[in-house]
């Protein structure tokens, strides 16, 4: 079989410390409260783009660090923060919030993203030195609007836009009475799409293909757009491919809460595998809910608001190349409805499950890649480290079965396991966020196989109180196996003309042939 590839992978964040007080979920729960603690203290532990840039999670995030280095440097993160930090990465970027708005702009198909005139002037500028901003993008910035003008918007229920504690501009609502295509949901959904055609961006760019090879994208983040008669219709995957200049894509939109990537990347490689589309984007922007989702334990701990980070990425699956990483799909672990939700089955459905179909045991993988929330940010709430916790749920299932020693639990953690690197953006976190490191390790001979776990809350839509899973091997490629042919003994050969006839005779035989058999059929009069 030739398995489908991961050919190119993108890495984004988005400093956004304005929008996370504006519309975190959290932020608006508690503005109100008049008389909210949290309100008043969080703007004292808002961070600067330069102390977000240093961040080492941030950094390893879009590969200027790899994941074991950032297991060896020192906690907490947040107080030692690297020197050489950088703004662009292997992987793509930390972009600052203001040139965020110019692309929330351009993302803007309805003018619901109104910028100052003086603010969009300085933006444009800035984002005319931008690397991957074309001056088709450019153009679809407009001139902007005066102070008064967003004033009134904003008396009409725009949600604010501020940067660098100025008012810059505003994002309106869509319609006078849905509350589908309210200014909150509008933020919520130009911001998503906004962070998704930076990642596709990236993705195309460290791909080397052409936005016009890209057959079919798949967005797989937490938000949904749409209108009061299709709430969450879609379709995002479009919306985003348009600007990103994909003119040859279609696609579609899956959601599946925090799995819903790795079911997305598993449609991909079906689809792959198939035969149906040859290049299939995996694509997600950031959710604006989750900013600041656990703010209140960080300021109560004197913490900085970690939450101010809104993620996207982008993977590239492909068909074989005979070079690139190989999904096998051959072999998908899988949380189906009968599991259960206690850990061992959990483990043992998406874990060990495809493991055992390929005859691998647990150290034939060399790395899991489950829950990568950042534990600094986990921690404060009372979450635990996430990442580590399904390392020893492995770990401990690996014991049961016989595969490595009671002792050896440590070393297993610590020789398979990662620390968690991905901001808290639910979809964000599981398992994707290391497929761009797992192709370059792998590619490098660092590395053999990963498996990619992403898992799922799906109780909290309240339609069921069952959990979801979904995993998938990355592994080397042995190149791609020529597909088998029949044996000889049971091969036709098609029937030859004889080489002393000429084949405008043959064709005349064959011809008087089919007429005569036509004669001696029914009732034997050859019509």
């Amino acid at each position: 079989m030739a398995f489908p590839v991961i050919s190119g992978a993108g890495y984004i964040l988005v400093h956004t410390p304005n929008i996370m007080m504006a519309a975190g979920t959290t932020q608006l729960l508690e503005k109100y409260n008049e008389k909210s603690e949290y309100c008043r203290r969080a703007p004292e532990h808002i961070r600067s783009f330069k102390d977000a840039l240093a961040y080492p999670p941030n950094q390893a995030y879009i590969g200027n660090i790899t994941p074991e280095e950032l297991k060896n440097h020192k906690r907490p993160w947040y107080e030692n923060l690297l020197q050489d930090a950088r703004r662009f990465g292997p992987y793509g970027e930390i972009m600052p919030e203001d040139e965020f708005y110019g692309l929330m702009a351009i993302s803007d198909a309805f003018d619901l993203v109104i910028l100052e005139k003086s603010f969009a002037r300085d933006v444009k500028e800035k984002l005319s030195r931008h690397p991957l901003i074309t001056e088709s993008d450019l153009s679809r910035l407009k001139e902007g609007a005066d102070l008064d003008a967003v004033g009134k918007l904003l008396e009409s229920g725009a949600v604010e836009l501020i940067y660098d504690g100025r008012l810059v501009g505003c994002v309106r609502k869509a319609h006078d009475k849905d509350e589908n295509l309210s200014a909150h949901t509008m933020l919520e959904n130009t911001a998503a799409k906004a962070s998704a055609v930076l990642a596709l961006k990236y993705l195309i760019k460290n791909s080397g293909i052409s936005p016009q090879d890209i057959d079919y994208i798949i967005e797989c983040s937490e938000e949904a757009c749409g209108d009061m008669n299709q709430r969450g219709g879609g379709n995002f995957a479009k919306a985003i491919g348009e600007v990103a200049g994909c003119g040859n894509a279609t696609g579609a939109d899956i959601r599946g809460f925090c799995a819903g990537p790795a079911h997305a990347i598993v449609n991909a490689s079906a689809l792959v595998s198939a035969g149906v589309f040859k290049n299939v984007a995996v694509v997600a922007g950031g959710a604006v809910a989750k900013l600041g989702m656990n703010g209140r334990d960080h300021v109560n701990r004197g913490m900085p608001l970690l939450e101010d980070m809104l993620g996207g990425f982008g993977v590239l699956v492909s068909s074989n190349d005979g070079k690139n990483p190989v999904i096998r799909t051959d072999s998908v672990g899988r949380h189906t409805i009968a599991t259960g939700a206690s850990p061992q089955a959990v483990i043992q459905s998406i874990v060990f499950d495809p493991l055992d179909k390929l005859g691998l045991k647990a150290t034939d993988v060399d790395k899991f890649a489950p829950e990568l929330q950042n534990p600094e940010i986990t921690e404060p709430a009372g979450a635990g480290d996430v990442p580590k916790a399904n390392f020893k749920m492995i770990a401990a299932l690996a014991v049961r079965r016989g595969e490595i020693e009671k002792a050896a639990m440590e070393t297993f953690i610590e020789e398979h396991g990662m620390p968690g690197f991905a901001p808290t953006q639910g979809h964000i976190p599981s398992g994707v966020p290391f497929i761009g490191h797992a192709k370059e390790l792998i590619l490098s001979g660092k590395m053999t196989r990963t498996m990619i776990i992403g898992k799922g809350s799906l109780f909290l839509g309240r339609m069921t109180n069952l959990f979801d899973g979904i995993s998938f091997i990355i592994e080397k490629n042995a190149g791609i196996i020529p597909e088998e042919k029949p044996a000889a003994e049971n091969v036709k050969e098609p029937a030859k003309a004889t080489e002393s006839k000429d084949i405008s005779i043959y064709l005349a035989e064959a011809f008087r042939e089919f007429a005569d058999y036509l004669r001696t059929r029914g009732k034997g009069d050859g019509s």
